[in-house]
């Protein structure tokens, strides 16, 4: 019988939930359980695939094809396990599936109603991720904060799924903030009494709360919440500042959650691995090395935006003994004359996915410095696209070359709009999205990365590189390293003559994990590392 975790947070956003949860999904995961993750969104937008990153931080893709919550990223990197389209889904696409059905008739003239009908339908997809992963241990994370209003159809139906199970099969997380009062030096528990207050006027007791503070919470400030929201003091958890995300669970074994949590779900505590993660902290802590690293986008403001590119230079970093100082570099701001300054002293620059217009040139600009200045080049989705088109003007002579996404009547649209997508109306999901393979070739820096001659990575994007002038840019010198298996679509370019200069249509940092970096990102902070010591 598959056992239920429901994580909840309270006071403010941005807490730290999914951080939370992915930590305990990584200690059980130790223990040897089958862990899977969900997490469950209170807005109404379908999925986050049309919400602007400013909104939502960057939108991840599992490997079937779902735009989904940055936070599946967290977990994925902390359970190591690829999650799927059930291990995310929103409000909006609770009420879309329900109206459909209402309108098919399946209701039999039935007044459709928050309860039972939404209440219902959210505990299907509980029974559904729990049922398809086979899981010993389902975590659940309910968006948004207690209190909200969008957010009290998840908490009922939590709260009448634990109803329905045995006692031990579903406990309940809530975690909540403890802010440190400067005037009064001290912490204060009072919010924190409020929000479970909220939790328990709606049904839910916690079983365990998780105190987040920058500030140390000492046993007398646990035995208070204790008493007031009526748990035991061992059950109330610190989660203090970390210096690195993945700190997180090492600090909350020391607090035996794992072993705590077990024990309301009735399971045995078996023996615990947490080698690799200690391992790659002890690597973390021991990097000497600096190596600075441009990110060239146009959603700079927000660092959510680009979350998985940044862990996944970090990943890297750490394989090769270095820390990798990221600097968000706004494509508005660059061109021919600027670019040289902007992006003089990096010692490698990556220019990541998006969408529209806006930065594309500079996108431009920072490919042809890297070409140019023989700097380290990795380009993603959007970047390998920007790539190419500045190679097409600048080597393949073919003047003012760029995306039919931007310009349709371009002389040369070397990057064009898939055939499959000419007639696609509707925007949400209806990309090239997921995993695809890709035949990578022998004798490339992209295969000596990789090691392997088919490899899958996630695709989210609607603009390929137009085969109409594949020949061109090839008899040019640009390196075509990786193509669909049947040899219709670009996967991956690079430049021979350049130290290193890969890009890739697919999206690599999806995949990478704290102990498993990906080998793109892998030779491409390599790379960096090289050159940072070149310049001395």
């Amino acid at each position: 019988m598959t056992k239920h975790i429901f994580v909840t947070g309270g006071v403010v956003s941005s807490l730290g939930k999914g951080i939370t949860a992915a930590s305990l999904g990584h200690l059980l995961k130790a223990r040897g359980y089958k862990v899977t993750m969900q997490k469950m969104d209170p807005y109404l937008n379908v999925d986050p695939g049309t919400m602007s990153p400013f909104q939502h931080g960057e939108v991840f893709v599992t490997d079937d094809g779902h735009e989904g919550d940055l936070d599946l990223g967290h977990y994925e990197r902390f359970i190591d396990e690829s999650l799927t389209r059930e291990s995310n889904f929103t409000q909006g696409s609770i009420y879309q599936s329900l109206i459909a059905r209402e309108r098919r008739g399946d209701f039999l003239g039935g007044t459709v109603q928050v309860i039972p009908h939404v209440t219902e339908a959210i505990k299907e997809r509980l029974r559904r991720v729990a049922e398809q992963s086979g899981a010993d241990i389902v975590i659940s994370e309910i968006g948004g904060t207690i209190g909200d209003i969008e957010s009290q159809p998840f908490i009922e139906a939590a709260r009448q799924f634990k109803k329905e199970k045995k006692p031990g099969d579903v406990l309940f997380v809530h975690v909540t903030l403890v802010p440190y009062i400067a005037a009064a030096h001290e912490v204060k528990t009072k919010p924190t009494q409020h929000s479970v207050k909220e939790l328990r006027s709606i049904g839910v007791q916690p079983d365990f709360i998780v105190c987040r503070s920058d500030h140390e919470i000492s046993d007398t400030v646990r035995e208070k919440i204790a008493l007031f929201c009526d748990v035991a003091p061992e059950e109330v958890l610190a989660c203090t500042d970390a210096s690195s995300i993945y700190e997180v669970p090492v600090n909350l074994h020391a607090q035996r959650f794992d072993e705590k949590v077990l024990d309301l779900l009735g399971l045995a505590h078996r023996e615990i691995d947490l080698a690799p993660l200690q391992a790659f902290l002890a690597a973390s802590n021991q990097c000497r090395k600096r190596v600075d690293v441009a990110v060239v986008g146009k959603y700079v403001s927000l660092p959510d935006a680009y979350l998985s590119v940044i862990e996944a230079l970090g990943h890297a970093g750490v394989h090769h003994g270095a820390h990798v100082e990221v600097h968000l570099v706004d494509g508005e701001t660059l061109d021919a004359a600027s670019v040289a300054e902007k992006l003089e002293g990096m010692d490698g620059i990556l220019v990541p996915g998006g969408f529209g217009k806006r930065a594309f040139e500079g996108k431009i600009a920072a490919a042809q410095y890297a070409r140019e200045s023989k700097v380290p080049f990795l380009g993603i989705c959007l970047g390998l696209q920007a790539a190419v088109c500045e190679f097409a003007r600048n080597v393949a002579g073919m003047a003012n070359a760029t995306s039919a996404e931007f310009d349709p009547e371009a002389d040369y649209p070397v990057v064009d709009l898939m055939p499959e997508q000419e007639d696609v109306q509707d925007k949400g999901g209806t990309m090239r999205l997921g995993a695809y393979p890709c035949r990578v070739e022998p004798g490339t820096k992209a295969f000596a990365a990789y090691g392997s001659e088919v490899v899958y990575e996630r695709h989210r994007h609607r603009f390929e590189v137009n085969n109409a002038f594949r020949d061109k840019l090839a008899e040019a010198g640009l390196v075509i390293s990786g193509i669909s298996p049947n040899g219709r679509l670009v996967e991956m370019i690079e430049l021979s003559d350049h130290p290193w200069f890969v890009a890739s249509q697919g999206h690599p940092e999806f995949k990478s994990r704290p102990t498993r970096p990906h080998p793109l990102f892998c030779d491409f902070v390599g790379s960096a590392v090289a050159h940072a010591d070149e310049r001395g």
